[in-house]
């Protein structure tokens, strides 16, 4: 049995951080049983650091090196750090805009989670929302997964559905589909946190009972 310490998350974001505030949020009112135990950040001026501290939630910017789509070796060595230090359980990615591989995924294995806008494998990768829209397809939405090697590829934990209106501009579907993260993340988490998933290669198993 685990013990009696509150389940740790690290958020990293980039942006506004409008889903570390869902999470946030669900943790303070206690639908999701577990505690921010950092936050950080590869932009300086990110929203997200100012909604940690307005929350007395730990927040730093960590420069994240010399490549535009990754960390460098170097930054790499301080997020894991920082992250190890905090003693973090699970590692949740709210927005962050770089692709964490080799070093990284293998200290916190199957413990680094993501949201993606779209239904995986469908539109995996950036502006998905608008790859919905260019598709004419009718059905999107929403999928948290763990995170592998690969780009939106790991193992399915949840998934919410947006429907795609004929009135729809870019904007106006991605808002839905930012509602139904806010709804559909901390969800995921409070399984992830209460042990009622289970990861088995490329399957997760999901404890009877237990439906996002």
């Amino acid at each position: 049995m685990r013990s009696e310490r509150p389940f740790r998350l690290g958020i990293l974001g980039s942006g506004t951080g409008s889903n570390f505030v869902a999470i946030a949020e669900a943790c303070a009112a206690g639908r999701l049983p577990a505690e921010v135990a950092l936050v950080l950040s590869d932009v300086e001026q990110a929203g997200i650091l100012d909604r940690a501290r307005e929350r007395h939630l730990p927040a730093l910017y960590l420069a994240p090196g010399k490549f535009r789509t990754k960390l460098d070796e170097e930054a790499e060595h301080a997020y894991l750090g920082a992250l190890q230090e905090a003693r973090v359980d699970l590692v949740v990615l709210a927005g962050f805009m770089r692709i964490l591989k080799g070093a990284f995924l293998k200290a916190f294995e199957n413990r680094v989670v993501n949201i993606h806008p779209s239904l995986l494998p469908a539109f995996p990768g950036m502006a998905s929302w608008q790859q919905a829209l260019d598709h004419g397809v009718k059905v999107t939405g929403c999928t948290v997964h763990f995170v592998d090697q690969g780009v939106d590829s790991g193992p399915i934990i949840g998934q919410r559905t947006v429907p795609v209106l004929e009135s729809d501009t870019p904007e106006t579907l991605h808002r839905r589909i930012h509602q139904a993260e806010h709804e559909l993340y901390p969800q995921c988490l409070a399984a992830i946190a209460r042990g009622q998933v289970r990861v088995e290669g490329r399957l997760v198993r999901l404890s009877p009972g237990w439906q996002p």
